[in-house]
């Protein structure tokens, strides 16, 4: 059975906004699932109709087979949300916090105060028991909101860019956690993210929005599939030189996008052995210091520049 399976979702605002966009969708059970897109792609729309926040305008929305615009009651007791901004009390202290959730969600005692214990164990929170939560870092602070979300042993558990703001050092050690959520719990993540390497790292299945539409969805790899061999990356003498011929290339319509790392320039294409020669040849009459050419395999940030900017494309094209 799926965890979520929407179909054909329209979200339309008082003030004619279209969010969503016949969008569809199917969220496996206990798989983290990555939401991809730039900002106004609808994925703060769907979220708040997925956590029943929002009503659809139309489409159909299946929530662990019980459709969720008939039973939302139902399905607010199966799922948590953790928003951006963290919802523990700074009064409290870290049990206090987490006994109070659990009355909230109305959990036995004795079975909440089980789940408390191997929540905190799990999560690596007994080190800062004897301390007042205000003094929390911001990760550590974000480690609790989410293990709090889980006292009600939610089957699905909604993260809004639960890494925001973190050093890198917090940020793979909330990575760390997200698995041993799937894997101890068998909780089924829905993530929103910016950061691409997260969503690499983390997902089993991602979909990349824009303008409340789905452009792809599939595993990290299948993505990759869509832009395979269809990246150049130039090397080039000096940082000048690269930023020189980026601006250059970007001008020229023989690439999609360009992005500089360093010393390179990484350009999509649309096929790369025939743009290979187009470009190779295009820099030489221009007497660029060039230090290599070569096709490469693209990155998930490859993927989704190329895929938006096709997207791009394709709407110029039609509005043309």
């Amino acid at each position: 059975m799926l965890a979520i399976e929407v179909v054909n979702l329209n979200k339309q605002y008082k003030n004619g906004v279209k969010a969503l966009d016949n969008l569809s969708l199917k969220v496996n059970q206990g798989e983290i699932f990555s939401l991809l897109g730039p900002n106004g792609a609808g994925k703060s729309s769907l979220i708040n109709i997925l956590t029943t926040y929002y009503e659809p305008t139309s489409g159909k929305i299946t929530v662990l087979g019980k459709d969720l615009c008939k039973e939302p009651g139902w399905v607010r007791t199966q799922i948590a949300c953790v928003a951006q901004h963290v919802s523990i009390d700074a009064h409290l202290s870290l049990m206090e916090n987490m006994m109070f959730q659990s009355k909230l969600y109305k959990v036995d005692k004795h079975l909440a105060k089980e789940r408390i214990a191997s929540l905190i164990d799990n999560f690596e929170l007994s080190g800062y028991l004897k301390y007042p939560t205000s003094s929390y870092s911001g990760g550590v602070k974000r480690r609790l909101d989410i293990a709090m979300n889980m006292i009600s042993a939610p089957k699905i558990l909604f993260l809004d860019e639960p890494t925001v703001a973190m050093d890198v050092e917090s940020r793979k050690a909330m990575w760390k956690m997200l698995l041993k959520i799937r894997e101890d719990y068998g909780t089924t993540i829905f993530l929103t993210t910016h950061y691409l390497e997260e969503a690499d790292q983390l997902s089993d299945t991602i979909c990349i929005m824009k303008d409340g539409k789905e452009i792809a969805q599939g595993t990290p790899a299948d993505l990759r599939n869509h832009t395979r061999q269809n990246m150049l990356r130039i090397g080039f003498s000096s940082v000048e030189e690269t930023k020189k011929y980026k601006k250059a290339l970007d001008d020229s319509g023989l690439t999609r996008f360009t992005k500089i790392e360093d010393r390179f320039i990484l350009a999509g294409v649309d096929d790369s052995r025939k743009d290979f020669k187009t470009v190779n040849k295009w820099l030489l009459d221009k007497d660029a210091e060039l230090n290599a050419i070569e096709i490469v395999e693209p990155s998930l940030e490859d993927v989704f520049l190329s895929l938006i900017s096709s997207r791009e494309q394709r709407e110029e094209e039609r509005v043309c």
